[in-house]
């Protein structure tokens, strides 16, 4: 079986929970390559015991995290089989962005792995294991000390490759547009948008509203574990808490878990098609249609003023 490891990375080279990584990669019968973005800790990684070879992946875009632009330069690296990531807040990001990219399964945070593949993992805050069949290619993310490190004495060849000419250019871009935007945490007005929008080619007309009134972006934990979006912007008890003085929630249902991050808001303004959902119980505005009517609509208004 073949599977590439995206090297977990910090200032001092890489993250231990790489080793880690290699050992769940061995419960498989595999000699992993692991990856190893900006060439970060390539000597280390080719020293762990049990790996196949090592391939630093040089570019500008590693000088900084851009979860799309090293997603792009990594995925090119990668010739299929099975990718595993780190269950870190970028390796996530990652391991989403590189799945779409794919076309493949991911699955976040997995705790086992055994030859299938068949990986467990904890859902409902870890009051219940789920186990999960994978057949074909997949992007796994590790848990962190889920899994006991391989050891060190290994000799694992070392390869570069560079791919500043593919993604340099986006990653400028992609930096400089998010330095305009502010953070939901900071924001006096948030808007966020869920899974109700449809699909992340629907995301430019949430952050197009965003613009007209100087609001941050939010998002719903299912969209930005599906869709691949930065996990800076995730609003719930799993991302960050928000207290603006408006709040604007776009397609989103209103799980529990989303309104413990955001329900403290000094109004809320709930725009979703199902009249029934949990959003409309906090909302002091409540707007029940789709979002492609209702978005238009509240643009043309912004623009009137």
């Amino acid at each position: 079986m073949e599977i590439t490891i995206i090297a977990e990375t910090n200032e001092n080279g890489i993250h231990p929970v790489t080793a880690q990584m290699v050992a769940a990669s061995s419960s498989l019968g595999s000699k992993p390559t692991i990856l190893c973005p900006g060439g970060i800790g390539s000597d280390s990684a080719a020293s762990i015991d049990g790996v196949g070879a090592v391939i630093g992946v040089e570019g500008d875009c590693f000088s900084s995290f851009d979860g799309g632009a090293w997603a792009s330069a990594l995925n090119s690296a990668i010739s299929g089989g099975t990718v595993f990531t780190a269950s870190t807040p970028n390796g996530r990001e990652m391991a989403a962005r590189i799945a779409a990219a794919r076309g493949v399964p991911v699955v976040q945070d997995v705790t086992g792995v055994s030859s299938g593949i068949t990986v467990s993992r904890p859902i409902y805050s870890g009051k219940a294991m789920e186990e999960v069949s994978v057949s074909g290619d997949c992007v796994l993310s590790i848990r962190p000390n889920a899994f006991s490190p391989s050891g060190s004495g290994g000799s694992a060849s070392i390869s570069t490759v560079n791919h500043s000419s593919d993604v340099s250019v986006t990653v400028m871009e992609a930096i400089a547009k998010a330095s305009e935007r502010l953070d939901v945490s900071d924001a006096d007005i948030v808007i966020s948008g869920g899974r109700g929008m449809g699909n992340i080619d629907n995301w430019a007309e949430l952050e197009a509203v965003a613009d007209q009134i100087g609001a941050a972006v939010g998002a719903s934990r299912a969209v930005v574990d599906e869709w691949g979006l930065s996990h800076s912007i995730q609003v719930g008890q799993t991302g960050k808490v928000v207290t603006p003085t408006l709040y604007i929630a776009v397609g989103i249902s209103g799980a529990i878990q989303h309104l413990a991050g955001m329900r403290s808001s000094k109004f809320i303004v709930a725009i979703n098609k199902d009249a029934d959902a949990p959003i409309f119980g906090v909302a002091d505005y409540g707007i029940v249609a789709n979002w492609e009517d209702a978005l238009p609509a509240l643009k043309d208004a912004l623009s009137s003023l």
